[in-house]
């Protein structure tokens, strides 16, 4: 008995607990191109805000073997006070993707940009910098965990139509890595197998971008992200993963292509390249009220897990660099409020519901299997008095609010805990959804013996909005209806706070209301319209070549196109002489996103024009054989 308790509990918080989906897509056009997008069918968006800088980013796509992409950035809406721009060079070694560091900005500012290559325009992009100073409040959303397979972004469609948070914390599994049906059936995945090349990941991506919500969602706010373990391989950690084994060739070489491609199509400023260029841990000021500090538990520095044998008092989970980092920002930073964005959960968690023997602690993915090193950072957090430490984490696909417990805890006072803990749920990735009622069972039982544990939710979707204010910093959870289709309906979950040098959780009244100094005007949808609302994504859905890999090629190519409606595709390949010298014939092939290989062996190395006839319309591209 105690065992099969023991073992439901661990399925709670598991995170690669499966929960198989059915349902039909109710929007084939949801990840698409669409005509009136060309060629920056994957929309802008920004990140990494500062005072005085921003990320702004793109993609185009291209026949050209290199593109020169015009950018601007303007204080207005109608783009006619620019106050900087430029023209950036992008190529195929960067998958056409597109950066600017856009620096000598003002502090607080609300800017709008835009692209433009050979004429075209794409959707103008709003995005906001850091403010300075004394202010009083400042609002992220906080999501985590979008499984595409297990359905529709909704949440991040309601919390583009709030328009009243800074920016987007992402605490990681932006994207998965699995293949059709391995994790989730809602959504087919391009490609449809398990990404493993940088190939792979960069066409994982540029679905994920196609996607409408999301979209939307970069083109309304800088996003501030960190990678969790999907952004390479389930439970990764330094040196390998739990969902990479030695037939998928080298574990390093994984991780240097999944992270190269993620630089490239996420609007995130690499912190040290000139001396690591896989270092993502970095740091946020928001004026003297509240400081960020986004770690990097999986692949920076984190040991296998495991509460075997290698559970050692030196085993780590940020490595040795990142661990003195992070305690050297805490004790200099003169921020009021020391938020630490990361991936899993680091208050411990009592699985041992019966109380017979000792803790059981089910999850070795964790802090709990690195607990010397968690023991350490509290000891640094009271040694230097460092006050108000706020952990965002997410990971789990489950909704939580924790005190951080010493061994001095006292769980009716608080008194003893380190810190708060707010987790986010997912975006769509399931926990243990068919519970429903049962899930406050659970979590009853889980509470009894975690009284640090204030509010669990064990089956909803969403995100949370974290206010941060002089007198207390507030997580308010947000739960959408579904994901398993489009859905407009969302509903407050609860709200929790720790109030100003208190050090633990207490309840809120309700839900923050942002100050009105938060709310901006949208973006513009259309760079060829002077609106000021966000309507929908243009609608004429296009056949599009949106990307070719590799390029240049040794015996094959991966290609990625969309499909307004169902016809006929073929592939040609022909030298410059117009002679055919491979082709291919994919059948009949449903509207929506494709992945297709070409194989192609036995060319001398030069130039070749790949052809690709999607009903009526024909694509070219030119390609080069190594």
């Amino acid at each position: 008995m105690k065992f099969i308790i023991s073992t439901f509990i661990t399925l709670l918080i598991v995170s690669s607990f499966f929960s198989m989906v059915q349902a039909q897509d109710k929007d084939p056009y949801r990840s698409m191109t669409f005509t009136g997008l060309a060629p920056f069918y994957h929309g802008v968006a920004s990140g990494d805000p500062l005072s005085d800088a921003v990320i702004i980013w793109t993609r185009v796509t291209t026949s050209d073997s290199i593109a020169e992409v015009t950018w601007r950035i303007a204080l207005d809406t109608a783009m006619s006070s620019v106050v900087d721009s430029g023209i950036v060079s992008t190529d195929n070694l960067k998958d056409f993707t597109v950066k600017v560091d856009v620096t000598n900005l003002a502090p607080n500012t609300f800017y709008y940009y835009e692209f433009e290559y050979q004429g075209l325009y794409s959707i103008r992009g709003r995005t906001k910098t850091a403010p300075v100073g004394d202010i009083d409040n400042i609002r992220f959303a906080v999501v985590s965990c979008a499984s595409y397979a297990h359905g529709y972004f909704n949440a991040y469609d309601r919390i583009r139509e709030r328009n009243d948070v800074n920016a987007v914390i992402h605490l990681g599994d932006y994207y998965y890595e699995y293949g059709d049906g391995e994790y989730g059936s809602v959504r087919n995945y391009d490609p449809s197998t398990e990404i493993i090349t940088i190939s792979d990941y960069r066409m994982r991506l540029s679905q994920y971008r196609l996607d409408a919500s999301l979209m939307r969602l970069h083109q309304q706010y800088p996003f501030i992200c960190v990678w969790d373990d999907h952004e390479t391989a389930n439970n990764s950690w330094y040196g390998g993963a739990q969902n990479h084994d030695t037939g998928e060739g080298s574990w390093f070489n994984r991780k240097a292509e999944a992270i190269k491609a993620y630089f490239e199509w996420m609007p995130v400023r690499m912190p040290d390249p000139a001396i690591d260029t896989q270092r993502i841990y970095r740091s946020f000021r928001y004026g003297d009220l509240a400081e960020l500090q986004m770690l990097d538990t999986r692949l920076q520095g984190r040991e296998e897990q495991g509460f075997d044998n290698t559970s050692t008092p030196g085993r780590t989970i940020l490595g040795a660099d990142q661990f003195d980092w992070l305690c050297e920002h805490m004790d200099t930073s003169k921020a009021q409020w020391q938020i630490l964005g990361q991936q899993v959960m680091m208050a411990p968690l009592d699985a041992n519901i019966l109380g017979f023997g000792g803790p059981l602690y089910p999850n070795d993915d964790q802090w709990d299997a690195y607990a010397d090193e968690r023991n350490r950072l509290y000891d640094s957090i009271f040694a230097n008095s460092i006050q108000n430490v706020v952990v965002l984490t997410g990971d789990i696909h489950t909704s939580w609010a924790n005190d951080l417990p010493t061994a001095t805890y006292v769980g009716s006072t608080g008194a003893g805990s380190a810190g708060v803990e707010f987790v986010v749920t997912s975006v769509t990735s399931p926990a243990l959804d068919a519970l429903g009622a049962l899930g406050g069972v659970a979590t009853g039982l889980i509470q009894n013996v975690n009284e640090h544990m204030k509010y669990i939710d064990l089956t909803q979707k969403g995100y949370y909005v974290l206010d941060i204010t002089k007198q207390r910093t507030q997580a308010d959870w947000y739960y959408v209806d579904r994901v398993d289709q489009l859905d407009s309906n969302e509903t407050w979950g609860s709200s929790w706070k720790t109030d100003d040098l208190s050090r633990h959780l207490s309840t809120a009244m309700g839900a923050s209301v942002a100050d009105s100094s938060l709310i901006g005007i949208p973006a513009p949808d259309d760079p060829r319209t002077y609106t000021v609302s966000v309507n929908n994504i243009p609608s004429h859905a296009t056949n599009t070549l949106v990307s070719i890999h590799p390029n240049p090629f040794i015996d094959g190519l991966n290609m990625q196109f969309t499909m307004a409606k169902a016809d006929e595709v073929k592939l040609s390949l022909f030298d410059l002489g117009g002679r055919l010298l491979a082709n291919k014939d994919l059948g009949y092939m449903a509207a929506g996103i494709h992945n297709a290989e070409f194989s192609i062996r036995n060319l001398v190395p030069g130039n070749y024009v790949l052809k690709l006839q999607l009903g009526d319309d024909i694509q070219s591209r030119v390609v080069i054989k190594k």
